[in-house]
């Protein structure tokens, strides 16, 4: 009876408050128990290292980030995933001829191609255009996870009549690979109207950076009403029992309001359905404000995203954490 008394009281402990929906919404999953061996959130890196992307090659981790001081990708490693090291490298240090010389390099993504190299992904603004931004794609060098990698020629894609795009993330599924980007609608909200940013999967070559041909892009989810103007920073991951997870933030990075949100689905291709819990809010995790760019690995078994370095405001930017994550049925959730 006692047992029963404490593990019901530490299931208490992570259940996570209800984001506010219409009355049809369906009923919250339930909360989760967890093994306290888990790895809790933490602050990686106390420093402005934006966007971050995680990928493990071997016994090391690997983390990309937004441009920084003299960098258009900033790189960290890791033996164990708890301690960090800044690296002085530029993964991506020269940019192509179609990118605006006030690059603005966003949100870059690693992943692993069959000949040992590694494709980048990247978003920045290009030359036609200095106010929005398209998705690049770039090959390592060599072997070395952190670069330096060279850039395609031309952008992956930059639908610029539709806002361009941002934020891609690469995922494979079996041994089809793909890639997960925004449309940027809401760079284009300041003619009154908001516009749609839907989520978009795009099959890929085995090259990782040539999109397949006669495949057009395929819509996973846009934003509603609950999520303000926009959604962003796509991260998929499929669990053992065959349900994807696609991971996204919700309203503006630079308010209290940007979380860590996720939708399921049992194909892959949709139909996606909206949490109506989000993985991580403003104010669940002591000096945690603005969560959001979160990217997952493929078997959502980790998870790195940032928060206000300061803890009230991205003045001083964004900081990374990373965290065990822990998915079960149509579930995830953090070990808070």
């Amino acid at each position: 009876m006692l047992t029963a008394v404490l593990l019901a009281a530490l299931a208490a402990l992570f259940i996570q408050p209800i984001r506010s929906v219409p009355l049809s919404s369906p009923a919250p999953a339930p909360a989760l128990a967890y093994d306290l061996a888990f790895k809790q959130p933490e602050c990686s890196l106390h420093i402005d290292f934006p966007d971050p992307s995680i990928i493990q090659v071997g016994d090391m981790w690997y983390a990309f980030a937004t441009m920084g001081p003299g960098r258009n990708v900033q790189v960290a490693t890791s033996h164990d995933f708890h301690h960090w090291d800044y690296l002085e490298q530029d993964a991506l240090p020269q940019m192509p001829s179609w990118v605006h010389q006030i690059p603005q390099v966003w949100a870059p993504d690693v992943i692993p191609r069959a000949d040992g190299r590694f494709a980048l992904y990247f978003s920045a603004a290009p030359a036609s255009a200095g106010d929005k931004h398209c998705v690049g794609a770039a090959v390592s060098s060599g072997t070395d996870p952190v670069g330096p990698y060279v850039a395609n020629d031309t952008p992956f894609v930059c639908p610029l009549d539709q806002g361009g795009a941002i934020d891609a993330a690469g995922f494979r599924d079996g041994d089809q690979h793909f890639v997960v980007y925004k449309i940027d609608g809401n760079s284009m909200d300041g003619d009154g109207t908001t516009h749609p940013t839907p989520l978009m999967l795009q099959a890929v070559d085995p090259d990782g950076t040539t999109p397949c041909a006669n495949t057009p892009p395929v819509a996973l989810l846009d934003r509603d009403d609950n999520d303000g103007p926009l959604i962003e920073a796509p991260s998929l991951g499929r669990s053992p029992d065959g349900v994807y997870f696609l991971f996204f933030s919700s309203n503006a990075w630079n308010t209290d309001l940007y979380d860590i949100s996720y939708a399921t689905a049992t194909d892959l291709h949709g139909p996606y359905t909206k949490s109506s819990t989000p993985l991580l809010t403003s104010g669940q995790i002591a000096g945690v404000s603005g969560p959001g760019g979160a990217r997952v690995t493929p078997d959502l078994a980790r998870v790195a995203f940032h928060a206000q370095l300061n803890g009230h405001d991205v003045n001083d930017g964004r900081s990374m954490w990373t965290s065990d994550l822990h998915v079960r049925g149509h579930s995830a959730m953090l070990h808070l």
